[in-house]
């Protein structure tokens, strides 16, 4: 009996190994009381799919880089995936199919764009195909064609500058755009009133300070402690009181699109998760600006759990103060190039001199060029390819982490970290 016992002992240890990395099945279903929080990597740009505790669905970005600039289909850049049958956003809409709730009938409850990029909410240019409603398909739009959106939220388009005005379209700085933001816009706009019109979309800015426009659809009551906090937009933050907010910027200034980005705080009981587009925290010489987003939001943002890299990782993200002050337990980087992360940034956020105890750190794609520039410092994370997905469970009070294969259409799970305490 006590050999039996003991050869049991050994094939369930076995079995929790093989579970845990690698083990070639699907991603058990989404139920009732899980957050998910699905980082879908296209090699295009951000994409982050959630299913929230009661079923609501929440669609964070849809970037889809043009293939029409060399940089995009150079080895700088990652490569489209899991291969070309589809565009960026047919395959965030795939992804999606598969994860969705059953009785969502689908549709997104909400979608959010952080900013205007073309990483994070798609660029026209002469290839892309019009859509029934006369606007070019990329990017939101595409996937709003796709799959019906009942709230879209994104930065607004009248403040610091007025994008709708064509004396600030007809500035050097829009009109020399390589990377067209305007005529993105203006095809956006098409999408909006086309969408309005004939699906009942509703389009709003972010309101700073609140936690009632991004809320629970189908039964907020099963989960009072669940709330979507709004911490940033257009350079106005929320100072931790109330809905009171300050401002960065002045009418009229316009530092670019990343310092603009919209920043969210999801919490669910213990559980805290803060994604934060594209702002920084670095100057221009490589030195901490604390008059920056990120040196302004990191004390209203507090310790959290879980947080994604500001900017991919860029060089110029993640400073001291902030790291020292949301100080999480799992990084996970969305990014797309060789550029990301800067080994700058590697070095500060794995420092357990900014702040003690554990991290672990994911990545949806880690290019060969950043290998070959960083070394062996890469291997400090956890996994470099494939979706992440965070999923969180019992109430908030623990989570685990899967990372989903990306080259392939089934999307097995390859790996899974966890379950991790929330703090």
């Amino acid at each position: 009996m006590f050999l039996n016992l003991k050869k049991l002992g050994f094939l369930m240890f076995a079995l929790s190994v093989w579970i845990s990395h690698g083990q070639d099945t699907q991603l058990p279903d989404w139920k009732p009381g899980f957050l998910d929080i699905h980082h879908i990597n296209t090699g295009r740009g951000d994409a982050a799919f959630m299913v929230f505790p009661d079923g609501t669905t929440f669609l964070v970005d849809a970037g889809d880089m043009s293939e029409t600039h060399p940089r995009t289909t150079s080895s700088r850049n990652a490569k489209l995936v899991p291969n070309r049958s589809k565009t960026a956003p047919e395959w965030i809409v795939d992804y999606i199919d598969q994860f969705i709730p059953k009785n969502q009938n689908g549709q997104l409850d909400y979608a959010l764009i952080t900013h205007y990029h073309d990483d994070h909410f798609g660029e026209v240019d002469s290839l892309r195909r019009k859509a029934s409603g006369g606007y070019q398909l990329t990017g939101i739009m595409e996937v709003g064609s796709l799959l019906p959106i009942k709230k879209l939220i994104d930065r607004g388009f009248d403040f610091p500058l007025d994008l709708k005005d064509a004396k600030v379209q007809s500035r050097e700085r829009f009109s020399k755009d390589t990377y067209g933001l305007v005529p993105t816009l203006k095809e956006y706009w098409k999408f909006i009133a086309y969408q309005s019109k004939e699906n009942g979309l509703e389009n709003e800015a972010l309101k700073v300070g609140a936690v009632n426009q991004i809320v629970l659809k189908h039964n907020p009551k099963d989960y009072p402690d669940f709330f979507v906090r709004n911490i940033a937009s257009n350079g106005v933050i929320w100072t931790g009181e109330d809905t009171k907010t300050h401002s960065l910027f002045k009418v009229g200034e316009y530092p670019g699109e990343n310092p603009l980005s919209n920043c969210i705080r999801i919490d669910y009981g213990k559980f805290n998760y803060f994604a934060g587009g594209d702002i920084a925290g670095i100057d221009g010489f490589g030195q901490t600006d604390i008059n920056a987003l990120e040196s302004h939001v990191a004390p209203v943002i507090g310790p959290v759990d879980v947080a994604t890299l500001n900017h991919h990782g860029n060089r110029d993200s993640q400073n001291p103060y902030y790291v020292r002050t949301i100080r999480p337990r799992v990084w996970i980087q969305q990014n797309w190039t060789a550029d990301h992360p800067g080994e700058e940034v590697l070095r500060r956020i794995t420092s357990k001199r900014l702040y003690p105890g554990e991290r672990d750190i994911f990545s949806t794609i880690m290019l060969q060029g950043t290998k070959d520039v960083i070394g062996g410092r890469v291997d400090q994370y956890k996994s470099q390819e494939g979706h992440i997905v965070v999923r969180v469970y019992d109430n908030g009070n623990m989570y685990d982490i899967y990372v989903l294969d990306d080259t392939s259409e089934e999307r097995k799970i390859r790996a899974k970290y966890g379950p991790y305490k929330a703090r």
